[in-house]
């Protein structure tokens, strides 16, 4: 039996930004941008990884959720309470540097690890939480 990660999910609440950050900025390709009952879902994933897809999708993707839940949501979307995914990368320091040059907050400079990386963190515009690591080298 084989298991294998094909899709994960990233809550953002623009997605002309989030665009402009994943493709733009990270070099992710878009695969699918689908609306449906006046929500918005854009897949994107790394050429160098056909079989991953991300779906930046809405903070609470459910056409049925209260208002009260879809704010709660946003709100802790807009606190960075929410998490996202790490990424990883031959060469954290120059993604780094890519990444700051964009104009993204920065939440930790590049750094080695103890438990085996040398990674850096930026918030994506939405206030997503993204790590970019490096396996050090031995």
């Amino acid at each position: 039996m084989t298991i294998k990660l094909s899709t994960c999910f990233i809550a953002v609440d623009d997605h002309d930004k989030a665009l402009a950050f994943y493709r733009d900025v990270l070099g992710l390709e878009v695969r699918n941008d689908v609306a449906y009952e006046g929500m918005r879902w854009v897949t994107v994933g790394s050429p160098e990884q056909p079989d991953v897809e991300i779906v930046l999708e809405p903070p609470l993707a459910n056409p049925n959720a209260s208002p009260a839940d879809k704010q709660a949501m946003a709100e802790l979307l807009a606190k960075g309470m929410l998490r996202a995914v790490i990424f990883t990368t031959d060469d954290v320091d120059a993604t780094f540097e890519r990444l700051r040059a964009s104009g993204a907050e920065v939440l930790q400079e590049p750094m080695d690890q103890h438990y085996g990386v040398r990674d850096c963190a930026f918030r994506d515009p939405a206030g997503n939480m993204l790590r970019f690591n490096q396996p050090r080298k031995q």
